[in-house]
């Protein structure tokens, strides 16, 4: 995440100089396709009163896929949520990329989910960045955030429809925001935010999905709840495989998640934006071993464990050097 800073002093909610103790985090996106985050100071670094702008309003901060604007000071009372949030929350704008239109108030036309997912892979991974480091630095956790449409729900926020509008296109919601930034606040790694995916990556399906791509077979059940995935290929003939619409990878092996074996797994394509990476922690998988020092000349030094009158003592003992990460054999006297 980069992080640029430049308040919007012109504005008249920055001279306000009105100060709040953040409470919570409201995710907002613009609505405004292909305007990014740098080209809103110039839109909004202007003064309602002076009648340089039409509007009285200010967040404070943007992001799109590449960086993040400070335009106020996070404990700056703004004007973004259209109620009482303003008093308690700090605003995060998301903007939209370019390519498409809006009908009827907030219905995307035009919308190209598989050619936009690169860029709102990496927005998503901004938006979760900057939320983690909001809330170690004013004590918050997942649970303190909220989008526009929940703050409306509340009765602290004006009656607007992001992020849900948005996020269920790449099969996402600010509840599973929430989550994303829970694992990164535990130390688990915001795993759903890679944009990218390759063959031997191991992957989860998310519990919002049901079917493995738009118009394809239903998910089983134990396919989420049982088992991670490896990917086994990523194109087609030399091309991304599109099926209903949408970019897929294929999973051709599953883990366990109990014990982390891998097995022939269901061999189907699924859209990429119904699966996360899995942290390797999480996987079962034995710690890493070092591997047993080379000699470095050709005087070598051999070390014996012990002697035995009974052979499966000494096998006994032969898989324990092994299991530490040594070789061994058995010589027999």
């Amino acid at each position: 995440m980069k992080l640029n800073t430049r308040f919007m002093t012109r504005n008249d909610c920055y001279q306000a100089g009105r100060k709040i103790t953040p409470k919570g985090i409201m995710i907002h996106s613009t609505a405004t396709p292909g305007v990014m985050a740098g080209d809103w100071f110039s839109r909004w670094n202007k003064s309602f009163r002076a009648g340089e702008i039409g509007r009285q309003v200010c967040v404070h901060a943007f992001l799109d896929d590449k960086e993040v604007w400070q335009y106020l000071p996070w404990n700056h009372r703004g004007w973004h949520a259209g109620g009482d949030a303003n008093n308690t929350h700090i605003g995060i704008e998301i903007c939209e990329p370019s390519g498409f239109s809006y009908r009827n108030g907030f219905q995307m036309q035009g919308y190209n989910v598989s050619a936009q997912s690169p860029y709102f892979r990496k927005a998503w991974q901004n938006a979760v960045d900057l939320s983690v480091m909001l809330c170690k630095q004013y004590g918050l956790t997942e649970k303190d955030i909220i989008d526009h449409t929940e703050g409306n729900r509340r009765g602290i926020a004006s009656n607007h429809a992001d992020v849900g509008h948005w996020f269920p296109k790449h099969g996402e919601s600010i509840a599973s925001f929430r989550a994303a930034v829970g694992r990164a606040l535990r130390g688990g790694g915001s795993t759903v935010n890679r944009s990218t995916f390759e063959v031997g990556d191991v992957v989860e399906i998310k519990a919002s999905a049901s079917r493995y791509y738009p118009g394809g077979p239903t998910i089983p059940g134990w396919v989420k709840t049982d088992s991670y995935h490896k990917i086994t290929q990523v194109q087609s003939q030399g091309r991304p495989y599109v099926k209903g619409g949408k970019t897929c990878v294929l999973l051709g092996r599953k883990v366990d998640k109990r014990n982390g074996r891998d097995t022939t797994g269901i061999l189907t394509w699924i859209d990429r934006d119904l699966i996360e990476h899995v942290d390797p922690a999480k996987r079962g998988e034995p710690p890493e071993q070092k591997a047993p020092a080379q000699p470095t000349s050709d005087t070598i030094y051999r070390v014996q464990v012990g002697a035995f009158s009974e052979k499966r003592n000494a096998e006994a003992i032969l898989r324990k050097v092994k299991d530490a990460g040594f070789d061994g054999f058995i010589r027999k006297d």
